[in-house]
């Protein structure tokens, strides 16, 4: 009688003596092993202060635009828009670290809440005086209360920095989805509150930005389980995070990479408009976003060696050389070529801030961790205020394409600050 060829399972002292047992592939019962943001977010309480602070901070990218649509389609000047989000801008780079300090003090959820609040009343107040016609300085006003709206970005890092104290591997996953999400928010943001001021009225981009921002911040602050304790008075008085060892470089370098993301943002809007392609603009700069969000989920996904310190001028040496790019693509004429060098060049923006708020984690003292965050947002956004003026004044002086030159430029900047910061932290340390 033949045998079977049907196999049999073979018993378990065959299992070990079968070479390279172990590498076998898994049964169909056994299930792979989570990844890093599986794991990330299987943690109680992680899920749900992550979407509440998303609904928080998508906000950000769309209150700025929906403010200079509305304001310049019913008062017909770009100029008082640009004006009154300028004043605005410089109301947070002086209220915001305060409100931080104040988060770190007393804790996220007695603080950024009433926060929130006010700043919704002066978003309110600016609809209904662009609504009604009232004088021009009330628009100024209205706009310069939105400062105190709480940085949520650093809020959200703020937990993380706490629940995963123990665990470096996981807080740069962490970081790095941190980081996707900023730019994601500001990659669709700009995108909804210009399709609602043109799509539905002028002052829904508004509206819909301040009512997401007040749900999403009393929805996370809910969260209590997951938030950091408040850390007193006490811990708040000693040395401000701006005199810590190593910070002054990173704020350095973070008010270049601003200019960086300014000076792109608007040289790219030009260069659309002289194409005659106003329209594509705004997903072309949706490109440099996505490729920097894709980056920035990649990047969580790795096992890092070395010290930050170590990757970052590196990580800031590889921005600067994409940022050729967009400089050579221009030159062609091409904006499908500018939209793809984009893409490409954005893919080094999200490793170097990865790569920069770690550090800032690492350099402010304890208690005052959201201070430390909002003084790095408080120099991007100056940044970005620089480079916008760069760009333009270049643009309009030569031309749209001669104005890629300052993104690189400052990009270059910011590699030698980074470069060196080291070598004079050093020099200073055996001064004193």
């Amino acid at each position: 009688m033949p045998q079977s060829t049907t196999p049999s399972a073979p018993d378990a002292r065959e299992v070990r003596n079968i070479p390279n047992a172990q590498q076998a592939p898994l049964s169909p019962g056994r299930s792979r092993p989570p990844g890093p943001y599986r794991r990330l977010f299987a943690r109680p309480g992680a899920l749900a202060f992550t979407a509440a602070n998303l609904a928080a901070r998508l906000p950000m990218g769309m209150l700025s635009v929906s403010a200079v649509v509305m304001i310049a389609g019913t008062r017909g000047s770009y100029a008082l828009a640009g004006a009154v989000t300028a004043t605005g801008l410089a109301a947070t780079a002086v209220v915001a670290p305060w409100i931080a300090r104040l988060v770190d003090r007393y804790g996220q959820a007695r603080v950024a809440v009433p926060a929130t609040l006010l700043a919704a009343l002066g978003s309110i107040s600016l609809v209904l005086c662009v609504r009604y016609g009232a004088p021009a300085w009330t628009l100024f006003a209205s706009y310069a209360a939105t400062a105190t709206t709480p940085n949520t970005g650093g809020m959200s890092r703020a937990r993380w920095a706490h629940l995963l104290k123990d665990d470096a591997g996981a807080l740069h996953t962490a970081n790095s989805f941190e980081q996707a999400v900023d730019e994601l928010c500001f990659m669709l943001g700009p995108v909804l509150a210009a399709f609602l001021c043109g799509a539905v009225f002028p002052e829904a981009g508004t509206l819909v930005a301040v009512t997401l921002l007040v749900t999403g911040v009393l929805a996370f602050a809910a969260q209590r389980s997951t938030e950091p304790p408040a850390h007193g008075p006490a811990s708040t008085s000693g040395p401000a995070p701006l005199r810590a060892p190593g910070m002054p470089a990173l704020l350095a370098v973070c008010l270049a990479l601003g200019a960086v993301f300014g000076a792109t943002e608007v040289v790219t809007l030009a260069f659309a408009d002289e194409q005659g392609h106003r329209a594509a603009a705004g997903a072309v700069l949706g490109l440099q976003a996505a490729g920097s969000c894709a980056a920035g989920l990649l990047y969580g996904r790795l096992r890092l060696t070395g010290s930050p310190e170590r990757r970052y001028p590196w990580c800031v040496a590889a921005m600067t050389a994409l940022l050729v790019l967009p400089a050579v693509a221009a030159g062609t004429g091409s904006l499908v070529f500018l939209a793809g060098a984009l893409l490409l060049a954005g893919m080094a923006t999200a490793p170097t801030m990865i790569t920069n708020m770690a550090l800032v984690q690492r350099r402010t003292p304890p208690g005052r961790l959201n201070e430390g965050m909002t003084l790095a947002v408080t120099a991007l956004l100056g940044g970005i205020a620089c480079g916008s003026a760069a760009g333009g004044f270049t643009t309009d002086h030569l031309s749209p394409s001669a104005g890629y030159a300052v993104p690189v430029a400052a990009a270059g900047v910011a590699l030698v600050v980074a470069a060196l910061a080291p070598v004079l932290g050093r020099r200073g340390g055996r001064d004193t």
